[in-house]
């Protein structure tokens, strides 16, 4: 095992999230594309991981496999004490629900819907009976209270970030994982978002995979690794 993109404080923390051996290929016009090279790594409650590199360097698709929103070609993933590749969609999604939120680059919110009715699906999903009061004080928290009832496309993008991450966060998951979550933002916007993000994160204890190009975002991570021709090294 690569053991330098493991965490080493064992003691501590129990691992909410394992890839042991991942690759993934894919068939291209010259054959066989390798993507990943038999990764290991581990992440731990309550600790925040960055993964950085280049465009095309494959961290997303690392990313989307340890939330089991793809499947690896070799190796397996245990989230959160499940083994995902004995998990088919359906069984995974509801292995999610309410305990694993996601913030994305392009904000990923239902356009029909109001910001209170994006913020309470995680909690419908998982059958919680004070959805809308949890999703309203999650909002309040992220200074949109008084937007509840704007939707989408009456937000900017740093609001509909923020309720992303309301979104993301509503739940109390134990496990957040955010894809280049300032990545369409201004910078001004884009700081504010990420102290708001890892406060919330601070607070309710939950860990973090962050994928990010930005080293300035990676530095306010527990561990930062770099992905480099299908790798990772550690920084």
């Amino acid at each position: 095992m690569n053991i330098s993109t493991q965490s080493t404080d064992t003691a501590e923390h129990n691992t909410v999230l394992a890839g042991d051996q991942i690759e993934k290929s894919i068939s291209g016009p010259s054959g066989k594309l390798t993507i990943l090279h038999a990764l290991d790594i581990q992440v731990h409650s309550g600790e925040a991981v960055a993964i950085v590199g280049p465009s095309g360097s494959g961290k997303s698709t690392l990313l989307g496999i340890l939330a089991g929103l793809d499947t690896p070609t070799n190796g397996t993933v245990q989230m959160l004490g499940e083994n995902l590749n004995a998990l088919d969609e359906d069984e995974r999604a509801r292995l999610r629900a309410g305990k694993v939120g996601f913030v994305f680059q392009s904000f990923q919110l239902l356009p029909g819907l109001t910001a209170l009715e994006n913020v309470m699906l995680p909690l419908e999903l998982a059958n919680a009976d004070d959805a809308s009061e949890r999703a309203m004080h999650m909002l309040e928290q992220v200074g949109l209270a008084d937007r509840s009832t704007h939707q989408p496309l009456q937000l900017s993008g740093g609001e509909q970030q923020r309720v992303a991450i309301a979104r993301a966060f509503v739940a109390k998951p134990a496990l957040l994982f955010a894809d280049e979550p300032t990545g369409n933002l201004d910078s001004a916007t884009g700081h504010k978002i990420t102290d708001l993000m890892f406060s919330l994160q601070e607070d309710l204890g939950s860990a973090l995979v962050l994928v990010t190009h930005d080293d300035t975002l990676a530095l306010r991570c527990d561990r930062r690794l770099r992905m480099g021709d299908g790798k990772l090294a550690v920084l």
